[in-house]
C-alpha cells in the first residue's frame, strides 16, 4: 500500500510540475512582416488620444455627417469599422455618425503590459475589459464633443452598448442593438482566474492565432449565404491581422472576459431600444433578440428574413430601413 502511495504521489507531482512549468517550455516565436496600425491607414481615418484608466489610448475612428441625434457604432467581435461600410454613409446623410475600433480590433492601439498604464490598470481589466470599453466610449464621446448619443451596436459591441446606457444613462439617448450578445453570459471564476496566469499568459497567443484557421468558417456562418462574402469583403475583415501584436492583444481581450450579468439588468434599461435580428442568425440565434426585445421595457423588434448575424453587412437596405424608423421615432 506505500509502495502504490508513493507511485501515486509521484504521478501526481510529476503531473503538477509538467502543468506549472510545461507551457513556459512551448516556443512563441513572433510573427513576421507585421506593421503598425497606421501603415493601414485609409484616407478617412483619423486617430485620437482618448484618456482610460492612468493613461491614455490611441483610437481609430472614421466620421462622417451632421445633425442630431449624434449616431456611436460598436461593432462586433472580429471586426472593425469596416464592418459598417455599408450603412455608416447613408445615415451621415441626416446625422453625425462615429465608429470606431474597439480595442484589440482594427487600428485602435493595442497596448501590452508592462508598456501601458499600471499594474493596477491591468488589475481593473484595462483597456480590453467589457467595462474599460464603455468608459472608453463615453470618454472618446467627450473628446469628440459628443454630449448625447444613440449608441448603434452588434453582437459584442452591442453588449458594450447596453454596459455603457446602464453604467452612463445621462449619456445615452438611445439604444439600436443589432444581434447583441447578451445572454452568452461569460467564463466562470474558475476559467477567468486559468485565463490569466503566467502559464496561460505564456501560450495565449498561439491560441489566439488560431483565429486564422477558424476565422473563415466564424465569418460563413455569420452571413445567412455566405456565398455573398467576396475576396474584397474577407480581405477587409482580415486587413488587422497584419499589425503587430494583434495576437497578444486578442488574447489580452480573451483573459479579460467576465461574465455580464446584463440580464439581471435590463428592466433598468427604460430608454428607447431597437433590436434588429436576422432570422437565420446562428451566432446569436434570432430566438435570443426576440427574447431580449420581449425583456426590455420599451422596446421595438424588427427581424429581417434571409439574414444572419451581420444584418447591416447582408441586409444593409432593410437594416437601414429600421433604423431610420425608429430615429424619426425619437423626435
Amino acid at each position: 500500500m506505500k509502495r502504490w502511495r508513493k507511485v501515486l504521489l509521484a504521478a501526481v507531482g510529476s503531473l503538477t510540475l509538467a502543468l506549472a512549468f510545461g507551457p513556459f517550455l512551448i516556443p512563441v516565436p513572433p510573427l513576421a512582416g507585421l506593421q503598425e496600425a497606421k501603415a493601414l491607414a485609409e484616407p478617412d481615418s483619423r486617430f485620437i488620444r482618448v484618456p482610460l484608466g492612468s493613461d491614455d489610448l490611441e483610437v481609430h475612428y472614421k466620421e462622417r455627417g451632421t445633425g442630431e441625434p449624434t449616431l456611436i457604432l460598436l461593432h462586433g467581435f472580429g471586426a472593425s469599422v469596416f464592418s459598417w461600410r455599408e450603412i455608416m454613409a447613408p445615415l451621415a446623410a441626416a446625422h453625425r455618425v462615429i465608429a470606431f475600433d474597439r480595442p484589440a480590433f482594427g487600428l485602435t492601439e493595442r497596448p501590452l503590459r508592462g508598456e501601458w498604464g499600471t499594474p493596477a490598470d491591468w488589475a481593473r481589466g484595462l483597456p480590453y475589459s467589457a467595462e474599460a470599453q464603455a468608459d472608453l466610449t463615453v470618454n472618446l464621446m467627450d473628446a469628440l464633443g459628443v454630449e448625447k448619443a444613440v449608441l448603434v451596436g452588434n453582437s459584442a459591441g452591442g453588449a458594450i452598448a447596453i454596459l455603457t446606457a446602464l453604467k452612463y444613462p445621462q449619456r445615452v439617448q438611445a439604444l439600436v442593438l443589432i444581434s447583441p450578445a447578451v445572454y452568452s453570459g461569460g467564463p466562470n471564476a474558475f476559467v477567468q482566474w486559468l485565463l490569466r496566469t503566467p502559464q496561460m499568459q505564456h501560450i495565449g497567443p498561439l491560441i489566439a492565432r488560431r483565429i486564422q484557421d477558424w476565422g473563415i468558417d466564424f465569418a460563413r456562418s455569420a452571413w445567412h449565404d455566405p456565398q455573398r462574402i467576396t475576396d474584397e469583403i474577407w480581405a477587409g475583415y482580415t486587413a488587422p491581422l497584419q499589425i503587430k501584436n494583434w495576437d497578444r492583444a486578442l488574447w489580452e481581450l480573451t483573459s479579460a472576459s467576465r461574465a455580464n450579468n446584463l440580464p439581471a439588468q435590463l428592466d433598468r434599461l427604460t430608454l428607447p431600444v431597437l433590436v434588429i435580428t436576422g432570422d437565420d442568425d446562428r451566432i446569436v440565434p434570432t430566438e435570443q433578440s426576440v427574447r431580449l426585445a420581449q425583456a426590455l421595457p420599451h422596446a421595438s423588434l424588427a427581424v429581417i428574413p434571409a439574414c444572419g448575424h451581420v444584418a447591416h453587412e447582408e441586409c444593409p437596405e432593410a437594416t437601414l430601413t429600421a433604423i431610420e424608423q425608429f430615429l424619426a421615432s425619437l423626435n
